[in-house]
């Protein structure tokens, strides 16, 4: 008797200790891709830029081939550009436009860096000997930098026309709205 009272005292003890196995981490690369990349944000908005691309980096390498990982190039030459390094920026935006292509503020960004750098007549030229839909998206972007609004118009209302499907068509027609508007400012 004492014996099976024994056991049962043990085996209460046991199911009522509360033991559990031991945490395992699993270390995931993503993740902490994308907690590198919220560092190199918090960075960037204090002003401690050289932190920031560091951290970026860090993220890039920790995630090398998703989407995700456009977002981290774009953060970086945001950056580049920030501190007045577009020739590193072009580099970065060029690399977000290759890892997803269907983001229209990639454009915009690559547009502007190429302004800045001063090389819009020489990539208007590579732009309208690319067969890629999409290229016109770019061209029409470096006619809007360039000045040539209205041709930049024609441009972009040709790719919405053409690809009306694509997710990238509703904010190429919002900046068709937007350079409108622009026309029509100027002209009063």
């Amino acid at each position: 008797m004492k014996k099976i009272i024994i056991i049962t005292l043990m085996f209460f003890a046991f199911v009522t200790s509360g033991y559990k196995k031991p945490d395992v981490y699993k270390i995931d690369a993503t993740k902490n891709a994308y907690l590198h990349n919220n560092i190199g944000l918090q960075y960037l908005s204090e002003k401690y830029y050289a932190a920031a691309i560091q951290e970026f980096k860090i993220a890039i390498s920790l995630s090398p081939n998703t989407q995700a990982t456009a977002s981290y190039y774009t953060n970086l030459g945001d950056t580049y550009m920030i501190i007045g390094h577009p020739d590193l920026a072009q580099d970065c935006y060029e690399r977000a436009l290759n890892q997803y292509s269907l983001n229209f503020k990639y454009y915009k960004n690559l547009a502007k860096c190429y302004k800045q750098r001063n090389i819009l007549s020489g990539k208007i030229k590579q732009y309208s000997e690319d067969p890629n839909p999409l290229s016109k998206i770019m061209l029409g972007l470096l006619y809007a930098e360039s000045g040539n609004i209205n041709r930049a118009i024609i441009l972009l209302d040709e790719f919405a026309m053409s690809e009306p499907d694509l997710m990238i068509t509703i904010s190429v027609k919002q900046e068709i709205r937007e350079l409108v508007k622009q026309v029509n400012q100027n002209q009063t």
